[in-house]
């Protein structure tokens, strides 16, 4: 926890967005995560499968006790980790150490998400516990979520949504990310899962890896893309596809994530509520020029992309954080607060 207060002092000096962090879960804090505040953190965040430094949460009474005594929601990322390897294992036989990017949804396949998501609601029913896996990219594990269902849930982040697999022909390493992209058929029952709700959550998970990191071969560029800055443009561009409705962007990207994770006075426009507000401009087109990116690794996994509409005006807990193409460099955004009451 005192790392927490340590990023959120940093982000109070130099976010112009509103934040909040997950306390992340490994194999040695479990007592950390039972004396958690449930006021001052997003939720518990758990790997399970493989991540940076020491966040893999592989042991088994570990998960049990997280599931058990977390005091808030637990947030999973899930990939099996031995399947992971054992592919890995069967990639370098075939290909040697020059494997094509088009292999990462083979090597982090859908067997390792469905193993590891498997896992989590199983644990999750046998715990009683609040769970919400993250980043959704395969057909089959739409099978565990319910639509309307409170304590079992699901996100599915826009590059998801929007890529598939001949993708990677143009794009190669710049949308590599773990869980993978996967078949245009695991995309397309995601988008549909956005539209019935079983899918309760659309995000994004930020990695602005550099250009010259991305120009590793497959072992050697990390993966990650960065989305912040476009994420509603592309939501609005499936809007124009009828992938789902503006309605539908609104509940998953705004209402939902604010009662599920119970944030207190945001996510609707409503009298006595913060106000953050994003005007957009539908009769003007957004190119993506690499001179206008905002994100420090200056590239896009939207390269000469045209996008229908255009974000006019951000407003921050009621400053303009964006207006005219510039972010204010004067606004800073407030840390989110929580309802206690989150198990």
């Amino acid at each position: 926890m005192e790392r927490i207060e340590e990023k959120c002092a940093i982000a109070k000096n130099s976010s112009a967005a509103n934040f909040s962090f997950f306390l992340g879960a490994s194999n040695e804090n479990l007592e950390d995560v039972k004396s958690a505040d449930p006021t001052k953190i997003a939720g518990v965040k758990v790997f399970m499968g493989s991540s940076t430094g020491n966040m893999l949460v592989d042991e088994e009474k570990v998960l049990e006790g997280i599931f058990k005594n977390s005091p808030t929601i637990i947030a999973t990322h899930c990939e099996d980790t031995p399947t992971i390897l054992a592919n890995e294992e069967l990639a370098r036989k075939e290909f040697g150490e020059d494997i094509p990017f088009s292999e990462h949804g083979n090597i982090r396949s859908r067997e390792a998400c469905l193993k590891s998501s498997s896992m989590a609601v199983e644990l999750a029913k046998q715990e009683n516990a609040k769970l919400h896996v993250l980043h959704i990219t395969t057909k089959e594990e739409l099978n565990l979520f319910e639509a309307g269902h409170d304590r079992i849930t699901a996100e599915a982040c826009v590059h998801h949504l929007w890529f598939e697999e001949l993708s990677y022909s143009t794009l190669g390493s710049l949308i590599k990310c773990n869980p993978a992209i996967k078949k245009a058929c695991d995309r397309d029952a995601i988008r549909k899962a956005v539209a019935d709700g079983r899918i309760s959550i659309l995000a994004t998970d930020h990695a602005p890896h550099t250009w010259d990191e991305k120009q590793g071969t497959y072992f050697n560029a990390p993966s990650g893309l960065p989305l912040i800055q476009h994420t509603l443009l592309l939501m609005l561009e499936m809007c124009e596809q009828k992938c789902f409705t503006i309605e539908t962007i609104v509940e998953r990207s705004c209402h939902a994530p604010a009662k599920l994770f119970q944030i207190m006075d945001r996510g609707f426009l409503r009298e006595g509520y913060w106000a953050d507000i994003v005007i957009v401009d539908p009769s003007q087109n957004t190119s993506v020029k690499n001179s206008e990116l905002f994100s420090k690794c200056q590239w896009s996994p939207f390269p000469h992309m045209t996008f229908t509409n255009s974000i006019d005006t951000t407003i921050v807990s009621g400053e303009i954080a964006y207006q005219n193409g510039k972010i204010n460099s004067t606004c800073r955004g407030e840390r989110v607060e929580f309802s206690g009451q989150r198990r």
